[in-house]
Formats: structure tokens, sequence, C-alpha cells
């Protein structure tokens, strides 16, 4: 790539950096323009500035920590188990043509089935804890893995597969040499995005729930609380920061370990 190729490329990332914090500025100024000209009660929106204010003060909170810690530790969990169990199903029903006809049915019918739906079913068999939201976590995320992995399969490089073969090498080392580098730019896409809908089911769950321990189940109790509305979007900041920190790590790591992915070309140059 030609350095007036890159340059453009870091140029326009600066400049969606930037837009991407004028708008932020704005939202902030909106919001504590209409709390403090009394348009909107504070008891509904209080200013932005007391809502960071308090949110740094829970960086020093303890037990709120412990909260946040617990949900990210469901949010590993779950991911990691969704990985494991999503990726190996990838490559098989990616590379064996009748084992995804034949899961096909099956995944049509558990996909569309929203994660929130089921918290009243698996707290029933799981009980209350940090094992009903890595349950919940595991089922959302394994849908975008698994078909960003059967998706990167079928990108394989036709002319790879023959060579390999041609050479004398099985199915196993054919995918293993050609099919899974192929896949792995899409499956740590795929990674990504269930990494964010990890994030947003295990607070969701929380809240939803309304016990046990995380960031969610703070965001919960402090809305029934009187005059609770400032820890709620105080909790909301957290929330949205870590999602921020997440996705920005993973396409870090992404840029790193795929260079030569189209949407990473040149952003190393």
């Amino acid at each position: 790539m030609s350095p007036a190729t890159a340059g453009r490329k870091r140029t326009g990332r600066t400049r969606d950096a930037l837009l991407g914090a004028v708008g932020v500025l704005v939202a902030f100024a909106a919001c504590e323009v209409l709390s403090r000209s009394g348009m909107v009660r504070r008891a509904f929106l209080p200013p932005a500035s007391e809502v960071l204010v308090r949110a740094v003060e829970l960086g020093g909170d303890t037990a709120f920590l412990n909260g946040v810690g617990a949900t990210l530790e469901a949010w590993a969990t779950g991911l990691a188990l969704a990985c494991a169990l999503a990726i190996p199903l990838g490559l098989l029903l990616g590379s064996v043509p009748a084992a995804g006809q034949a899961a096909r049915v099956l995944i049509e019918f558990l996909r569309p089935v929203p994660s929130v739906a089921l918290i009243p079913l698996v707290s029933l068999l799981l009980g209350a804890g940090s094992e009903t939201t890595v349950a919940l976590v595991t089922y959302a995320c394994v849908w975008p893995v698994l078909f960003n992995t059967v998706y990167g399969l079928g990108e394989t490089d036709p002319l790879a597969e023959e060579t390999l073969r041609a050479f004398g090498f099985g199915r196993l080392a054919v995918l293993l040499r050609a099919g899974l580098p192929s896949a792995a730019p899409f499956i740590a896409a795929g990674v990504r995005i269930a990494a964010a809908t990890a994030l947003i089911l295990a607070v969701a769950g929380e809240i939803l729930a309304g016990f046990g321990e995380g960031l969610g189940t703070f965001i919960a109790q402090a809305g029934m609380a009187t005059d609770g509305t400032r820890d709620v979007l105080a909790g909301v900041v957290w929330a949205g920061a870590l999602g921020l920190v997440v996705n920005l790590a993973l396409t870090a790591v992404e840029r790193r370990l795929f260079p030569w992915a189209p949407e990473h070309r040149g952003s190393r140059v």
C-alpha cells in the first residue's frame, strides 16, 4: 500500500475519532442544559456533570467494583464457552456440507429465540447467581461466532485447497492449513461482535433478574431507590465505558493479528 493511501486511512480514522468526540460533547452539553434549565426535572434527568462525578466516585467504591468484576467474570466465561462451542462446530458445519444441511433446521429454529426471553427458564433451572448469566451469555454469543466461522470457511481459496490435496494432504490437514487461516479474520470479527453482545446481555440479565451481584444488579437496585436516577445513569456510563474499552481492545488485536484483512489493510503502515 502506498504512503498516500495509508495517510488517507489515518486521516479518516482521526476524523472519525474527532466526530465521535464531538457527538459525545454535544450529548453531554444537551443533557446539562436540559437539566439545569428546568426543562426536564432533575429527578428524571440529573445534570450530566453530576452523573459523571458520581461515575468517578463509584470507581473508589469497593463493593461496586466487586460487582463490576462479577459482571466481567460472567461475561468472559460465557464468551469463552461460546467460542469453545461455536468455532469447532462452525468448522464442522462449514467443511462437511451434509452436516451443515442436517443442522440447518435446528439452527434456524433456535437462532431467533432472544436470550432475554430465556431468563425465567434458565433462572428456574440454574437458580440465582452467575451461572444464569453465563448460560445466557453463552447462548447469545454462539450465533455470531458460529455463522462467521461458517462464512469464513466459504471464502477459502479453492486453488489453495486443491494444491494441498494434490500433495496428498487429507481433509483435516486441508482444513487446518487452508480453511482455518482463511476463516480466522472472520472468526475474530465474530468474537468482537459477540463480546459486545455478551456485555449487553450480562448487564441486562442482571437488571431483569434483580438479584445477585453485578453491575446490572447495582443499576436495578438504584432504579428502585428514591432519587436513584443519578446512580442509574452513572452505572450506565460504566457499562458504556466497559463496552467501548472491550471493542477498542479487540479491534486492536484484530489489526495486529490479521493486517492482511481488507478492513485493516494499511492500518500498521
